[in-house]
C-alpha cells in the first residue's frame, strides 16, 4: 500500500505495518488507522496516520531509556487488543515523544503509552494508573541515569 507520510512523502508500507485503533489515539478519536515506520534515526519510529498525512507521532520504545518502565496495565486493559499471558510477546509498547527545537529537550509520554499487538494489528492507546509516569519524561536525562547507573 502507498501512504502518503508526514516525514518521507509518499512511501510503500506493507500491510503488516498498519494497525487499526478502535478508539483512535487520545485527541485524535476518529483516526484509527496508523502504519509503524522506521524512521531515519533509529531507534526512534514514526506513527503515521493512513488516512491523514500531517498526522503522524514519533515513537520510542520506553525500555531503551527506563528499564523499569512498566506502566501497570492490567489484564483487562491488555485484552482489548487481543494480548493475553499465553502471547504477551507480541505486545510492543510504545511512548509518544516530543522533540522541540533543542532536541536535547525531548520529551516522552510514559503516562499515555500506545501499546501494539504486533499479530493481530491492533493498537490502543492507555492511560497509566501509575503516578511515577508522566507525560513529559526528559529522554535525555533518563539516558545519561541509566548510563551512570551502568559504569
Amino acid at each position: 500500500m502507498i501512504i502518503d507520510s508526514k516525514a518521507y512523502g509518499k512511501i510503500s508500507v506493507d500491510d503488516k505495518q498498519i494497525f487499526y485503533f478502535e478508539d483512535g489515539l487520545l485527541g485524535f478519536e476518529s483516526i484509527k488507522k496508523f502504519a509503524l515506520i522506521d524512521a531515519s534515526q533509529p531507534p526512534f519510529m514514526w506513527l503515521q496516520s493512513v488516512d491523514v498525512t500531517h498526522l503522524a507521532f514519533i515513537v520510542l520504545d520506553p525500555k531503551i531509556f527506563r528499564d523499569d518502565y512498566d506502566p501497570g496495565l492490567e489484564k483487562e486493559d491488555l485484552e482489548k487488543i487481543n494480548i493475553f499471558e499465553e502471547n504477551s510477546d507480541v505486545k510492543l509498547v510504545l511512548s509518544i515523544i516530543t522533540i522541540p527545537e533543542n532536541q536535547n529537550d525531548m520529551t516522552a509520554n510514559l503516562q499515555g503509552p500506545v501499546v501494539l499487538n504486533k499479530e493481530s494489528l491492533l493498537g490502543k492507546q492507555f492511560i497509566s494508573n501509575n503516578d511515577k509516569w508522566g507525560t513529559r519524561h526528559h529522554v535525555m536525562d533518563e539516558l545519561a541515569g541509566k548510563r551512570a547507573a551502568t559504569c
